[in-house]
């Protein structure tokens, strides 16, 4: 593992002075995309892929929608493009202590035992602490209740530390029954590991009162909370890895799902306690991801031509909370990234910028789709046999 000091890059990543933002080609969310299943598995790989052009477009809709809900108001747009330029030169330097600052130490943890299911689980809560890094979000932020409060639901066997896996969910998919299914949590637990459960911002019980639905607040507060929420997460994670430590855990890594993935993958290059990482099709740049889909692509192409502003400068204003910003805290040995041939939220060539990111971690396809995970069984097999060999520490 690496040590702190080895997280931090003073140049851009691969040793080059221009971030990676500006090294990205301008058409990137427009190149052709396909993996080495695409011959092997034509049939499942165009199925599952037309399949899931037609869910992209509901579900570009609602995150359009959500996003014009506060950027309609009149006057906020102009306020809010001013505010996001307060990050680009902190993902310039790409030095994660500027960005995601440690938590206090002493931040007591709340547990509340749950009906047990064959399974031994506590409800965890504590008052957040974080503060948004940007003076702009700090009032917004201070108005909201539910979310200040961080949820995760603990599996823990109680009879001795064990290794645990972090499990953080995706957008809008916070059930941790949903997430315990796409993964087998259960057959982890009785392999004898634990898993705690994390809740993201805005999701679930961090919901504020009047949301359309878990997880509008992601993108329903503006961009600039937009910006904050991923940076809200990983400070909170980082105060479950310090319970779980208190509590004599050793081994902790960290899996997710989508947004999850995203921000597994971007906690690996914050705390370097993590064992290892496991990241599940991961939205890697997510400007390229929303120019992708319909309508937010011709929505963010709207309202970057109103700011004056190209593909390359609206990467960088969302940069500071990117895993591509910052040098990996873990070898790559211990990182898989795992990703769908005919995902077409998140394409393969996202993937592939985080497996050039991370020299020495290991690519996983399967043949299906972000949602339909077809041949699971396969990668849950490899993501069990890299648990096990970092578990013995």
């Amino acid at each position: 593992m690496l040590s702190k000091e080895q997280c931090v890059s003073d140049t851009g990543p691969g040793g080059s002075s221009a971030p990676w933002w500006e090294r990205l080609a301008e058409d990137f969310s427009r190149q052709a995309d396909g993996t080495e299943l695409d011959a092997r598995h034509p049939v499942k790989i165009r199925g599952s892929a037309a399949i899931e052009r037609v869910m992209r477009t509901s579900l570009s809709a609602t995150v359009a929608a959500s996003a014009l809900a506060t950027l309609s108001r009149p006057g906020r747009l102009q306020r809010e493009f001013e505010a996001l330029r307060f990050y680009e030169p902190l993902a310039r330097a790409a030095d994660a202590s500027r960005v995601f600052l440690p938590p206090p130490d002493d931040i007591v943890v709340s547990q509340r035992p749950l009906p047990d299911n064959g399974i031994r689980r506590l409800q965890l809560r504590f008052e957040s602490p974080f503060r948004p890094l940007n003076p702009f979000a700090r009032p917004q932020f201070e108005a909201m209740q539910r979310n200040a409060f961080a949820h995760a639901q603990h599996w823990c066997h109680g009879d001795r530390p064990r290794p645990t896996l972090i499990v953080i969910h995706g957008f809008a998919a916070d059930p941790h029954w949903l997430n315990a299914r796409a993964l087998s949590l259960a057959g982890f637990y009785r392999r004898g590991y634990d898993i705690l459960l994390f809740t993201y911002p805005h999701h679930g019980l961090r919901a504020e009162p009047g949301n359309w639905f878990s997880g509008q607040g992601l993108f329903g507060n503006g961009l600039v909370a937009f910006n904050e929420a991923p940076l809200h997460a990983v400070h909170d994670l980082r105060v479950f890895i310090n319970y779980l430590q208190a509590r004599g855990v050793g081994q902790i890594g960290v899996t997710g799902i989508s947004l999850g993935g995203y921000t597994a993958a971007l906690l690996a290059a914050v705390d370097p306690r993590l064992a290892w990482c496991v990241p599940i099709v991961p939205a890697v740049s997510p400007v390229d991801v929303f120019l992708e889909w319909q309508p937010t692509g011709l929505l963010l192409s709207r309202l970057m031509r109103s700011q004056g502003i190209g593909v390359a400068e609206m990467r960088g204003l969302l940069a500071v909370h990117n895993p591509l910003t910052y040098t990996p805290c873990l070898d790559g040995e211990r990182m898989l990234i795992i990703g769908g041939a005919g995902d077409r939220v998140t394409m393969p060539r996202h993937l592939r910028l985080l497996h050039r990111h991370w020299p020495g971690s290991a690519l996983h396809w399967f043949a299906g789709n972000h949602v339909l995970h077809l041949g699971r069984g396969e990668y849950l097999a490899r993501m069990g046999e890299l648990m096990e060999r970092y578990c013995g520490e």
